[in-house]
């Protein structure tokens, strides 16, 4: 049925002309949304109950590894340097093309499930031209909107690295899977960026990405990585805009933070994962100051869980142990908090829905825009009574009280389960991949491969 009906919900919609309406319907007519408002009068339409649920646009994560979703966990006690020892020094060349297909397919269909709509899937382990169709096509297979970011193979990210990108495969992809802005699944650049490239090959690369009408994505202020002011070094090439978003920002300088602010470009920050392997404390306030309003993602699931739920609680901890710490250190009451859970929120969606390139599509439920919807019950014992909507989904939820996901007007998940998908028989091709993937490598699944630390050949960039 092409008209659907959602009745009943609390809507938290992030679009200010829309607001918040405690009992509202959501008219959804092919893939788009037609109608918000109190008693829709519809006749001819699925009725989805509302009841109970707060209705929000999807979540949207915009910088995800996707491929690493087969190593799910194996990094828990990991540092960011035994990050890029074990995934870039080990595990990444062993990986074959239906490995990148299943590892894809597993990560973003696991996204779905937690009610993440739209993935900016950073694939960076495109070792042939192989490797880069089969992660493309386990992209698609989830049925999710996603934003494919064409990275480099393993063996150029040693850093620093002077290795050209491979623009052939690059535009190849592009026309044989991206022939439409208005896909489900549309393509973008993942730059390895001066941090962990030389400078002329970065300029190469975004050139050649805005050559092919490419917005790119580039990881920033990550850890010792990122100390030596890199966007300050981007700009005197004048290579910043508004078609770059930054990853992480950790360890910036307020130089780097001014120019990302002042040239229009948007943001990214994975909190869980960052505070967990060293890269810095959330950048959250600082990007604000600028007047930049982030984006939210996960980055790796090797080290942390597939949802949106937890980054959320992530970021709002990080960020006001900052300063509730500086205030300890003052001897002073915090009053107000500077972040609060109405802004975590719009990260998690509209601002990500911009930084993707998407913000015109979706982000919030918004009449006009696509019908990318997720409901989350409110019926558990985790989430009642229903007081503060918002502090219930940034606080309170999890991953489990996603009920219902609809992406372009289609159900992808009802009654708490995925539509048309065979879990005992995927869960057995995913085994088997990862058996043979850690056999390859020759060490132990469990959690107790502790790599040795990568350090570069030169410390110049620490």
């Amino acid at each position: 049925m092409a008209r659907k009906l959602i009745r009943n919900a609390h809507i938290i919609s992030i679009d200010p002309e829309v607001g918040v309406i405690p009992r509202g319907d959501i008219l959804i007519e092919g893939s788009k949304i037609a109608a918000i408002g109190t008693d829709l009068s519809v006749s001819d339409a699925e009725i989805i109950d509302g009841e109970g649920r707060i209705a929000i646009p999807g979540f949207i994560d915009t910088h995800r590894h996707t491929w690493q979703a087969l190593l799910r966990a194996s990094g828990a006690d990991w540092t960011l340097a035994q990050y890029f020892a074990g995934v870039r020094g080990v595990m990444g060349t062993l990986y074959t093309p239906d490995d990148m297909k299943i590892g894809n397919h597993l990560g973003a269909i696991a996204a779905l499930d937690a009610g993440i709509t739209t993935l900016y899937d950073w694939s960076h382990n495109n070792n042939s031209p192989d490797h880069s169709s089969a992660a493309v096509e386990g992209l698609m297979a989830a049925g999710m909107r996603a934003v494919f970011g064409y990275g480099n193979s393993d063996a150029e990210w040693v850093p620093v690295s002077d290795a050209p990108s491979d623009f052939e495969d690059v535009a190849r992809v592009k026309r044989e899977y991206f022939s439409s802005d208005d896909q489900l699944v549309t393509m973008g650049f993942a730059a390895r960026g001066n941090q962990f490239a030389t400078m002329r090959v970065t300029k190469e690369d975004f050139v050649k990405a805005r050559d092919l009408g490419l917005r790119i994505s580039v990881h920033m202020g990550d850890g010792l990585w990122g100390m030596n002011k890199p966007v300050v070094d981007l700009h005197a090439e004048g290579l910043t805009g508004p078609d770059v978003t930054y990853v992480h920002c950790n360890s910036l300088q307020s130089e780097d933070f001014q120019i990302i602010g002042d040239t229009g470009g948007t943001a990214s920050i994975a909190p869980e994962l960052e505070l967990h392997m060293g890269h810095g404390f959330p950048p959250t306030l600082s990007l604000m100051k600028v007047g930049v309003r982030p984006s939210i993602s996960i980055d790796v699931v090797t080290t942390v869980p597939d949802d949106m739920f937890s980054a959320m609680r992530a970021l709002l901890s990080g960020t006001r142990a900052v300063v509730n710490n500086q205030a300890l250190i003052d001897k002073v009451i915090v009053d107000p908090l500077p972040l609060m859970a109405t802004d975590v929120l719009e990260f998690a969606t509209l601002q990500g829905a911009i930084a993707c390139g998407l913000g015109d599509k979706t982000g919030s439920l918004t009449v006009g825009k696509e019908a990318d919807i997720v409901l989350v019950n409110c019926n558990s014992l985790n989430t009642m009574p229903m007081n503060n909507a918002y502090g219930i989904v940034v606080e309170a939820a999890h991953a489990g009280n996603v009920e219902t996901v609809i992406v372009a007007g289609n159900i992808r998940k009802r009654d708490f389960k995925l539509v048309d998908f065979d879990h005992a028989s995927f869960k057995t091709r995913v085994e088997a991949a990862r058996d043979g993937l850690f056999e390859k490598a020759g060490v132990p699944s469990d959690g107790s491969w502790l790599p040795r630390p990568f350090e570069a050949a030169s410390d110049s960039e620490f």
